[in-house]
């Protein structure tokens, strides 16, 4: 599902859709990308709190979808998250004693 959404975020970004919410997000740029970001995060901290898991699902679905509109909007691939999480999952080599 993960690939479906980002792959509808960048057609919408090839495709510009008449009242499409990601295309406003994209055209109104970084800083308004940015800011639903942060507004996700707290929804997701006050649903965590006290309005139960099915809103805390919810809330991280809107934090994900903003996310992915964000890495859309700089050239960013989720593959490329998705590497950089199995990068700090590799054990760490010994360091050579001196």
């Amino acid at each position: 599902m993960f690939d479906q959404l980002f792959d509808i975020i960048e057609d919408r970004k090839k495709n510009p859709q008449p009242g499409s919410y990601t295309n406003f997000l994209l055209n109104a740029g970084e800083d308004e990308i940015l800011k639903k970001v942060g507004e996700e995060a707290v929804e997701i901290i006050l649903a965590a709190k006290n309005q139960g898991d099915e809103r805390l699902v919810e809330e991280v679905s809107d934090l994900l979808y903003h996310v992915f509109v964000l890495l859309s909007f700089r050239g960013l691939q989720p593959a490329q998250i998705a590497a950089e999480l199995e990068r700090r999952h590799q054990p760490k080599a010994p360091k050579p004693e001196s």
